[in-house]
């Protein structure tokens, strides 16, 4: 038995809607909460007629309604593009020494090829998200990923340290809009309840395309080729990608779609199709409203909203660690085992192993989650999302010591902490699906700001552990450093139990989290209680 609530479903429908065509990043900010949930503006309860909306549910013009087939097309290719420009990160990281050694600079210097990458993605995605709200994604990834590969030459062709660290900082600002906004694509074109199989997908790409750079990196730095080989292989890789996209990656932001399609009805009709319009035209795209969006509310969520502080300090540590390896995993091995440069990269398939099993245990762990979207009509409790992360947080700590005191002793064979980096990269991939998860069901049509203001400290950090991670393992000894790093996840290890608890509460204080779940729960409950009593009256 269901109430009908009128508000309820209006306040239902009018997030779907929102969430769908904005893809997480509304232009309007939330309303002060009504009853525990943001209420719908009043020039939103009544239709405008001269508002171009899509032709009912089943219009094929309408992303969401794309075929199975071609949505999983657009979802691989995707997949593609996070595989490569996250291979480009980390690719280079065994040949530092030797760049810098050619250069006649310092070896910290060498470690900078990796972090000055990442520091273009703390940059990016201020550009590339508005960019792309503004213009559609096609485009954009269209012009940055042509950018992104005419900038290896700077890289493969450098002849100082400084020509190669400024172009390997643009080739990571312009690599970093996939990773920005292919996950927006999937939101396009995906409902909620395939979406976490199609982002468990891409999550896998961020995580491969790291751990598959230093296996070709260290032997192509080995070889007769040298280093400057490392940079046209990645060359050739970003090329045929961009090809790619240019080719078959259609535009799947809705507002643009909209917009397209009242410049069309007004073309074809200029008198009698004057007044329509698309309501993105009418969105405030003004310098002031752009930094509002792009940098005040993803500061002003990160300041206030205690899930994204508590979420984006776990996820900046967790990443720390994945690019602390590309310079842990060869000082442990090439250090105590004797391993080559080139061998000490085949380490890395434990971590590519752990990673695609974390990003597969996603599925099973989602299974019950059609039923949950049934139950509370299309917005089940985000805490329901967090399994996986429950299961990753502890896994982590074990990995983090088992590779030390395992890794630490030459007389233990290589295979013991080679084995450690599986459920370590199980754990980064289970964390990360499972919390950005969370905070995309947690913020909704706001989650595109809570995402920008997680990668850009998550980025900062990941560019910041590569350059103490050798000097810290050195003068703690591996055992001490890992047993560092692993005290810290244990820290944070409690965060998605906390959260699964209380999660609730603290959502209930939030501006930006709707809580439409708290309302359906009530619904839920009155519903249940009127079946109890007419089954005691029978």
């Amino acid at each position: 038995m269901r109430i009908a609530i009128p508000q309820l479903e209006a306040e239902l429908h009018r997030e779907e809607l929102r969430a769908e065509e904005y893809g997480g990043d509304d232009p309007l900010d939330p309303l002060p909460k009504e009853g525990g949930t943001i209420p719908i503006p009043e020039d939103e309860k009544i239709p405008d007629p001269y508002k171009v909306t899509w032709d009912g549910p089943e219009d094929p013009e309408n992303p969401q309604n794309w075929s199975r087939a071609r949505k999983w097309f657009i979802t691989v290719l995707c997949l593609l593009m996070t595989v490569n420009v996250t291979f480009a990160s980390s690719a280079p990281s065994t040949a530092g020494e030797y760049i810098a050694a050619e250069f006649h600079a310092s070896t910290e210097l060498g470690y900078l090829v990796t972090s000055i990458f990442l520091c273009g993605y703390v940059c990016g995605p201020s550009l590339w998200g508005p960019g792309s709200e503004l213009f559609g994604r096609r485009i954009i990834f269209r012009v940055t990923l042509v950018l992104y590969v005419l900038f290896h030459l700077g890289q493969a062709l450098a002849h100082n340290m400084a020509t190669l660290l400024v172009t390997r900082f643009l080739t990571g600002l312009f690599a970093c809009a996939p990773l920005t906004n292919c996950g927006g694509v999937i939101v396009d074109i995906w409902d909620p309840i395939t979406r976490g199989t199609a982002t468990a997908l891409f999550s896998a790409g961020v995580f491969i395309g790291p751990v598959l750079g230093p296996i070709a990196g260290g032997f192509l730095t080995m070889s007769p080729l040298g280093w400057r080989w490392v940079f046209w292989i990645m060359m050739i890789f970003a090329g045929t990608c961009t090809v790619i996209a240019i080719l078959f990656l259609p535009e799947t932001y809705a507002p643009v779609l909209l917009q397209w399609k009242a410049q069309r009805l007004r073309k074809a009709d200029p008198e009698g199709n004057a007044k329509v319009y698309a309501e993105h035209e009418r969105s405030d795209w003004s310098p002031k409203g752009i930094f509002h969006r792009t940098l005040y509310r993803p500061i002003q969520m990160l300041l206030l909203e205690p899930i994204l502080i508590l979420v984006t300090l776990y996820l900046s540590l967790v990443y720390g660690i994945l690019y602390a390896l590309f310079e842990a995993l060869p000082l442990i091995f090439m250090g105590t085992r004797g391993f080559n440069i080139g061998e000490s990269g085949l380490i890395f398939i434990g971590v590519g192993i752990g990673t695609t099993i974390g990003a597969y245990m996603t599925i099973p762990l989602s299974k019950h989650y059609p039923a949950l979207v049934a139950k509370w009509r299309g917005f089940p409790p985000p805490e329901e999302r967090l399994l996986g992360a429950m299961i990753g947080a502890p896994l982590l700590v074990v990995g983090c010591f088992w590779l030390g005191w395992t890794g630490q002793y030459h007389s233990i064979h290589w295979i013991v902490p080679a084995i450690a980096t599986v459920p370590i990269g199980a754990s980064v991939a289970l964390v990360f699906n499972s919390f950005l998860a969370y905070l995309i069901d947690t913020y909704l049509q706001y989650s595109a700001s809570a995402f920008s203001a997680n990668a850009m400290v998550r980025s900062c950090v990941g560019a910041a552990f590569p350059l103490f991670t050798v000097q810290m393992f050195r003068k703690l000894g591996i055992n001490w450093a890992c047993t560092l790093i692993g005290f810290c996840a244990l820290l944070l290890a409690p965060s998605p139990f906390l959260f699964y608890k209380y999660g609730t509460w603290v959502r209930t204080k939030s501006k930006f989290s709707p809580c439409l779940d708290l309302v359906i729960a009530k619904e839920i409950a009155a519903a249940e209680a009127a079946t109890a009593t007419g089954t005691e009256k029978v």
